[in-house]
């Protein structure tokens, strides 16, 4: 199917579920976006440039990812301007759904062409988040089953330079 679909999340860091959701929406869509959210006001571990740069060494086999890049606008206003009407969502848990489909109504309201599209993430992935995995790299524990090793080396750089 040759539709633009939009990705968007935070990404601080990539984790194992979020891969699963973007190699699975890669066997479905030809054309995807990987928008990074970018909220000052909102305090990352990483900077955008980081993030997108462990995201492209993550996804760097994926041929179907045509961009990632940071926004910082409503998504309603970035698919527009990316001419795209399918925004992906991941959904772990009820309360992820809960949130997610207010957010889609919301979605559709300010913008009637939208679309979102949730996808369940995998059993195995679905208790990953990338708060969790930051405190788990915090206080020094293994991070091989939750996300990629330049992910987690970077990660923990990132907590030895600010401590």
């Amino acid at each position: 199917m040759n539709k633009k679909v939009i990705f968007p999340g935070t990404f601080d860091p990539i984790t194992y579920g979020h891969l699963d959701i973007i190699k699975r929406i890669s066997l479905i869509f030809d054309n995807i976006i990987i928008a990074i959210y970018c909220n000052s006001k909102k305090k990352t571990m990483f900077n955008l440039k980081e993030r997108i740069k462990l995201i492209q060494h993550t996804t760097i086999k994926l041929k179907n990812i045509k961009k990632i890049f940071g926004f910082n606008d409503l998504i309603t206003n970035l698919a527009k301007n990316e001419k795209s009407s399918i925004l992906i969502r991941g959904i772990r848990s009820i309360s992820d759904f809960e949130y997610e489909k207010k957010m889609a109504m919301i979605n559709k309201n300010l913008n009637p062409n939208i679309e979102s599209i949730f996808l369940f993430a995998s059993q195995n992935l679905s208790f990953i988040s990338s708060s969790m995995v930051k405190k788990i790299a915090i206080y020094g524990g293994d991070l091989k089953n939750y996300i990629p090793k330049n992910v987690s080396d970077a990660l923990y750089k990132k907590i030895k330079n600010n401590t």
